[in-house]
């Protein structure tokens, strides 16, 4: 299978580069991967398209403003972006500069892009592959400095620096467990009112928590899908969610994940066979011949052409379909990635 087959002609006007005043106000494309058939509707129309029977699984995690600005003390600018939060005062980041920093050197944190220095720095410790360990120097937690001096890390594909309006906004309003540097965008969607009314009409609702990231916006560069190298993600699943699904199971109801995240978090919990409580990392890669062994239905956004994301919408509703489907939504004009339009996708239940 090649990478090439997930890809699909996207003009650029149709990317989303800035969220709806309203969170539920998207356009939503229902794909019924058993047949391929396409519906266009509101996303506030996912509430007819569920069933009380249902349990709906939300990923909890919180995005961090983990996109910082520094120099090196001989001037040369440093952009970085932290992967993962190590502890009060670690965490490994992925760093771009004219020149790649060495072990030991510091790093002069500042309030934005050129700017001038603080008092704050990161001292780099080591290199870790792709990745660099660095060490939050003075009185200041490494959390402290990213909530004073921290960017939300839009994805590159937005084309934008960070503005105040993404502090909420490239959020979602039930996340609570801090450690993402990429919102699951999915969950964007969902208001607190829109929480509130799928537990009126009596959907059952559950967490997980994935800490999503930047991995999640690398390219796949390998030609053959199989060769390509997964990143790892921390995530949880606890035991609660794991009863939630097996009584939803009981009742006929279906396991709806929202977002990619969800879908990864339960599947990985379930590579045993069956679901079971998961704490830890995982670099599952799903792509078409997969077997879905907990997920019924998914909302999700629309995802860039070759990415692992649209890999796995198509193992669950057959790349045909899901390409027809994006070809069907560029015809429409819906808003595609983070800050775009809604996608309800159903499948038959895996054996």
């Amino acid at each position: 299978m090649k990478r090439s087959d997930f890809y699909y002609d996207l003009p650029e006007e149709l990317i989303a580069r800035y969220p709806l005043e309203d969170r539920t106000a998207s356009r939503m494309l229902c794909l019924d991967g058993g047949n391929g058939r396409v519906r266009h509707r509101q996303f506030t129309d996912l509430l007819e398209e569920l069933d009380p029977n249902d349990l709906v699984v939300f990923n909890n995690t919180r995005v961090i403003p983990a996109r910082l600005w520094a120099h090196k003390p001989t001037g040369g600018q440093v952009e970085i972006l932290i992967e993962r939060v190590l502890g009060e005062d670690q965490c490994l980041a992925h760093l771009r500069a004219s020149k790649t920093p060495k072990p030991g050197s510091e790093l002069l944190l500042t309030q934005s892009r050129g700017g001038e220095s603080t008092n704050a720095s990161l001292r780099v410790e080591e290199r870790e592959g792709d990745l660099f360990h660095l060490a939050a120097q003075g009185n200041q937690s490494l959390m402290e400095l990213l909530e004073t001096l921290g960017h939300m890390p839009l994805p590159p594909y937005l084309q934008r620096d960070d503005e105040d309006l993404d502090r909420e906004r490239y959020q979602t309003v039930y996340g609570k467990c801090e450690g993402a540097v990429a919102a699951p965008t999915a969950g964007l969607h969902f208001s607190d009112t829109f929480m509130h009314r799928l537990k009126e009409i009596g959907i059952d609702i559950g967490f997980i928590t994935l800490h999503v990231g930047a991995g999640t916006f690398q390219p796949v560069r390998a030609d053959d899908v199989e060769d390509h190298k997964m990143h790892a993600e921390w995530l949880e699943v606890d035991a609660q969610l794991c009863q939630q699904v097996a009584a939803a199971q009981r009742r006929g109801g279906r396991v709806v994940a929202v977002g990619t995240t969800v879908v990864r978090a339960l599947e990985t919990a379930a590579t045993s066979g069956s679901l079971q409580p998961f704490t830890g990392d995982s670099d599952i890669f799903i792509y078409p011949g997969c077997e879905f062994r907990v997920i019924d239905a998914l909302v999700t956004n629309f995802h860039l052409p070759e990415s692992t994301l649209i890999m796995l919408i198509a193992a669950f509703a057959g790349r045909e379909a899901v390409l027809a489907a994006y070809e069907s939504a560029v015809d429409q004009k819906y808003r595609f990635f983070s800050y775009g339009d809604a996608m309800f996708v159903t499948a038959p239940r895996a054996n």
